[in-house]
């Protein structure tokens, strides 16, 4: 059954497409998949994508600095290489990802977190768009440079000291969007160095719970996954996952009931699963 967007954050295909090639508007290929996923986006942007997309690398685009893997880059790195992608921070940008919304959230997370405030998301992504049969182009794609003027909302980003003294005091809810075999410790992480389990005290939200065939569920589905894992939607809350991908993914889906998060962890289970000196359940 169709639906409408659930989101205020998510632009339809019909919308898209009767504004490719506008000056102002600029396509996002945000795509990135786990190397459990066996896909690789460079080669998938490459071989097709829609006309005009930019491809932004969450990798690429990242702290160089920090082993962890792509976390975010300060501002001056962001207004760089986003500038030289052809993107302004005034600028009216879609991005969408390969799965339908698998990458894409923690992309449009990140251009919000520096400043942008015209960014959208895909509703259905490249999937639905390809079903549709709207055209698809190959190769890379070169814009003109443009300036974007980055300044970071640095109150969003949790830091491992932030989430430790809210699992400790109870002033932030920790949501987990990892799914629950691997929160429970029943499944290898498919980072093979990092332990098995879950921070003591987390929630567990499986971001594959709000989506719903490519797409952010309903509203009332987000509210039953929420309230499944134990979530008080009027309490804060600290969005947290594998990597700092799938937690944008939860974030996306509490703003659509109005419940911004307080922050979103960027460190998340790459970090905290690999700290021996961290307590972890079930304990190994």
């Amino acid at each position: 059954m169709p639906h409408e967007p659930s989101s205020r954050w998510l632009v339809s295909t019909d919308w898209l497409a009767g504004r490719l090639g506008a000056p102002d508007v600029v396509v996002v290929d945000g795509s990135s998949y786990l190397a459990t996923m066996q896909r690789d986006a460079a080669a998938e942007y490459l071989a097709g994508h829609i006309p005009g997309a930019v491809r932004f690398d969450i990798d690429a685009i990242a702290d160089h600095s920090n082993p962890l893997p792509h976390m975010l880059p300060d501002a001056t790195q962001f207004a760089r290489d986003v500038g030289a992608l052809g993107i302004a921070d005034t600028d009216t940008i879609i991005v969408y990802d390969g799965a339908g919304l698998y990458s894409a959230p923690r992309v449009w997370w990140t251009f919000r977190l520096f400043g942008a405030e015209k960014v959208f998301i895909l509703d259905g992504g490249l999937p639905k768009w390809k079903t549709e049969g709207r055209a698809l182009e190959t190769g890379s794609v070169q814009r003109a440079p443009r300036v974007f003027k980055a300044r970071k909302r640095a109150d969003i980003v949790a830091s491992l000291a932030a989430v430790r003294a809210a699992l400790a005091s109870g002033s932030a809810q920790v949501v987990d969007a990892r799914p629950a075999e691997r929160f429970l410790g029943q499944a290898p992480e498919p980072r093979p160095y990092l332990r098995s389990g879950h921070m003591p005290g987390a929630l567990n939200v499986p971001s594959t719970s709000v989506i719903e065939n490519g797409r952010l569920a309903p509203p009332e589905k987000l509210r039953r996954a929420f309230a499944t894992g134990g979530v008080d939607l009027d309490a804060p809350i600290i969005t947290t996952c594998g990597s700092g991908l799938t937690a944008a993914i939860l974030w996306l889906a509490l703003d659509a009931l109005g419940k911004e998060p307080k922050a979103l962890y960027d460190g998340s289970w790459s970090e905290w699963g690999a700290r021996a000196d961290l307590p972890i359940e079930p304990k190994a």
